[in-house]
């Protein structure tokens, strides 16, 4: 009997990625791979990268460099790099690191099973074009194993805005969105594997037009699917959040109360030099009608500091930004420039700069969500339960505002959707009580 092939696969950066990966892994399953948890075991190597966070491209070629060892040592390993770098710097991978033998830009990964069989038998495979084909439909049928209650699925991809800061545009390529009836297939298979909360995916999720009513109507539709019993989406663009997306909060009971929706900044000469196309006082309104439907809402939000020409003052705007939203979570960076983007021709701010506005600025985000995650004490939440936690009789789920919550119980199983009351608030996550 032929012995499994194993692969490795690491996930730099988004949900998107991890989903990605998911589908890489199914892809080549087809082809008598298994996963690994080790690269040291592996006859397949694949990186599936990111090119949104700092020296992403450098990391790369680091992580790369460790495996030369093994790649000596078992020489018929393949090594694969796919995702965002190598979209944007396919040729120059191959260049860099000759033990790459694949190369796959994130819109051909369907595409793995041909280039890994043509690599087996020695070619050197670079595939970073922009299939007309969709890429979904070209993929094998998810295998019937049991799943997780939570699972990401992606509905649309790319990105159209040319934020002047950001590659997207150009590693993922124009907005697509997948069309509904597919994403349903793909929902209900999940719940039937037994997913009980899938968070809908795309670089600019709420620009989705796979379906007549947008991405309200398909979150309508997936709710009327049996047993599915939460649903999330992420990451969205203020300019895209419609009167339909915005009344399905208030009415949509499976819609969970939080959105991750990035504003970057809080002054509008800032703004308009990154190209966002909406002024803050605009977001600000959307915040007010988001929470006039829902007024329980978590907000989580992106913030750039120390973008080019930024000034003190620009800066203290976006602090009265934050202190006017209230966050309950954030995600908050430096800017590094991303060669080929218009900001990174710009003149810099200074790092030392930089450096004390970004821990002003977290030190503020901290403070907000401290605030609501005391807030949250006394109340009652559903949890949904993923996993036992470390301590003996623990499981720990996610609240209905995604706050991670441990609770001491027993008869309480991955996948149960229970109310628990929140007794205290620690730095990251909440305790609780079965209600």
């Amino acid at each position: 009997m032929t012995q499994p092939k194993k692969l490795f696969i690491k996930t730099y950066g988004c949900q998107m990625n991890v989903y990605d990966s998911e589908r890489m892994a199914e892809a080549l399953g087809g082809q008598g791979y298994v996963e690994t948890a080790t690269p040291d075991d592996a006859d397949m190597i694949l990186l599936n990268t990111c090119h949104i966070r700092e020296k992403a491209a450098e990391k790369v070629y680091s992580e790369l460099g460790r495996y030369k060892g093994l790649k000596e040592a078992k020489p018929d390993l393949k090594i694969g790099v796919a995702g965002c770098v190598a979209q944007a710097e396919g040729r120059e991978i191959m260049r860099r690191q000759p033990l790459v033998d694949l190369v796959v830009g994130p819109q051909s990964y369907h595409r793995l099973p041909e280039l890994t069989a043509k690599a087996g038998q020695g070619a050197k495979m670079l595939d970073t074009d922009f299939p007309e084909e969709d890429k979904f439909e070209h993929l094998s049928a998810r295998p019937k194993a049991a799943r997780g209650p939570t699972a990401f699925l992606t509905v649309q991809e790319g990105c159209d805005k040319f934020c002047a800061f950001c590659v997207v545009p150009y590693t993922r390529g124009a907005e697509v969105s997948r069309p509904a009836d597919r994403v349903l297939t793909e929902a209900r298979d999940l719940v039937e594997r037994g997913v009980r909360e899938i968070t809908l995916l795309g670089q600019n999720v709420n620009a989705y037009h796979g379906h007549p009513r947008g991405l309200a109507g398909l979150i309508r539709e997936l709710a009327r699917i049996d047993g599915l019993a939460r649903i999330r989406f992420t990451t969205s663009h203020p300019n895209d959040m419609d009167e339909e997306l915005i009344a399905a909060h208030g009415d949509c009971d499976k819609l969970m109360p939080y959105l991750h929706l990035p504003v970057q900044a809080g002054s509008d000469r800032i703004l308009k030099r990154m190209n966002r196309q909406h002024t803050a006082a605009q977001y600000l309104a959307l915040i007010e009608r988001l929470r006039a439907v829902r007024p329980d809402l978590h907000l989580s939000g992106d913030f750039i500091v120390g973008f080019p020409e930024e000034t003190e003052e620009d800066f203290r705007a976006t602090l009265d930004l934050i202190g006017a939203v209230r966050y309950g979570s954030a995600f908050s960076f430096k800017y590094s420039p991303r060669p080929g983007t218009p900001a990174a021709e710009r003149a810099q701010v200074p790092e030392a700069e930089k450096d004390d506005r970004l821990q002003r600025l977290q030190a503020l985000l901290g403070q907000q969500q401290k605030a609501l995650q005391d807030a949250m004490v006394g109340r009652e939440v559903g949890v949904l339960f993923e996993k036992t936690g470390r301590m003996p009789g623990q499981m720990v789920g996610k609240s209905d505002h995604l706050h991670a919550v441990h609770v001491a119980c027993e008869g309480v199983r991955p996948g149960d959707l229970r109310q628990v009351r929140i007794v205290e608030s620690g730095p990251n996550s909440l305790k609780g009580v079965l209600a």
